[in-house]
């Protein structure tokens, strides 16, 4: 066992603070458990970040750096290069696809990738947030997964 225990948070940049709360909290459902001010790093370099935290009901959070002061390029990600999956019931994934829609924010899907069934959405920084709902499938497991990788190294390395 590698001794990781779990998820504390995953931290990214925001554009504006007050809209990621607006999608986080007021959207997701996701409570604002934490905020803080940094004024100084440890280094002593002064600087005015904003770091906020969205709670997932396993404790766990989402975090995110408000720095007006630092260039940040915000773009909308591709699914493949960025994304950000929180597992939901399938009820719930049917509610929040019928409430993105209904809400006017970039809702896609529903995806079924066998194990999970998904939905997407595109936060305020351009962030693509997936909603997946287990299907009862359950994952390939170790050796198919690393069968899997070991063949995708030997197509990679034929291209090449």
């Amino acid at each position: 066992m590698s001794g990781i225990q779990s998820l504390n948070h995953a931290a990214y940049r925001c554009r504006d603070s007050e809209a990621t709360r607006q999608f986080y909290e007021d959207f997701l459902g996701l409570p604002l458990v934490e905020a803080f001010e940094i004024g100084a790093t440890l280094t002593g370099r002064e600087t005015g970040v904003l770091h906020s935290f969205y709670q997932l009901e396993d404790g766990s959070c989402i975090a995110f750096f408000d720095d007006p002061t630092r260039p940040f390029d915000f773009r909308d990600q591709h699914d493949f290069d960025l994304h950000l999956a929180l597992t939901v019931s399938e009820q719930k994934l049917q509610e929040m696809f019928a409430a993105g829609k209904a809400a006017g924010i970039e809702t896609r899907g529903i995806s079924d990738h066998g194990f999970i069934h998904s939905i997407y959405f595109r936060d305020p920084n351009g962030y693509v947030v997936e909603l997946a709902a287990n299907t009862g499938q359950g994952l390939s497991g170790p050796e198919t997964a690393r069968r899997q990788l070991d063949a995708w190294q030997r197509k990679k390395i034929r291209q090449d």
